[in-house]
């Protein structure tokens, strides 16, 4: 149930989180942006930690709870232009990592074959690219000299915070659901090069649907 009173933590938590950019990076020290919102509602965090959302992004908490607006907190990042990842798709062994991590499913591919990136849905948050066995991923800079929220838009913000929240959701359903059958026996697996050709092919025919609908993917 919604709680009705304006002024309570619940209700101050979801109006500090729609000023935040939902990149869910975790340089702010919080697991998700919620999470720091929570903290801020509760007076155990400052408003000054979120980098990605830059000074305007303080700017704005400070004006939402009527305090003196502190400059961003440096030691949690330095507001800079919005990145994107990038995958070198000839390095990539499949190891899946990255798109576990991806808090908003912007990677695709399987287990054992490359991934790409759909640029639409990346937050540059950068969480994939320290996990990368390989070093195959990359940030590189979408937003030229715009930074904080100045590189980025409410839409982008929603849609990301929308697939956060679905991804959290399929997670926590993933826990409740049986484990699939193991009465029959596997189909045979096709072999290595079978597969890459396979997923290739599967890769092209998703970014060609993603291409029609103007979703850019990665190379």
């Amino acid at each position: 149930m919604t709680d009705s009173n304006p002024t309570s933590p619940d209700a101050l938590t979801e109006k500090i989180l729609a000023l935040l950019p939902q990149t869910q990076c975790t340089h702010c020290g919080y697991v998700s942006c919620r999470s720091y919102a929570e903290a801020i509602a509760h007076q155990e965090a400052d408003i000054n930690r979120c980098a990605a959302g830059g000074q305007k992004g303080i700017h704005q908490l400070a004006a939402l709870l009527d305090v003196d607006e502190p400059l961003l907190d440096t030691a949690y990042g330095e507001e800079s232009p919005r990145s994107s990842a990038t995958i070198d798709e000839s390095a990539c062994i499949g190891c899946t990592i990255c798109i576990r991590m991806c808090p908003t499913d912007a990677i695709i591919g399987a287990s054992g074959m490359m991934h790409t990136v759909v640029q639409d849905f990346c937050t540059g948050c950068g969480q994939c690219v320290p996990r990368c066995p390989l070093d195959a991923i990359s940030l590189h800079n979408v937003s030229g000299n715009l930074t904080g929220w100045d590189a980025w838009s409410e839409t982008q913000a929603n849609n990301a915070r929308l697939r956060y929240e679905r991804k959290l959701a399929r997670l926590h359903s993933n826990t409740d659901r049986p484990l699939p059958s193991t009465d029959n026996a596997p189909l045979p697996m096709p072999s290595s090069a079978r597969k890459s050709a396979l997923v290739r092919k599967a890769i092209e025919r998703a970014r060609a649907r993603l291409k029609a609908f103007g979703i850019q993917t990665g190379k």
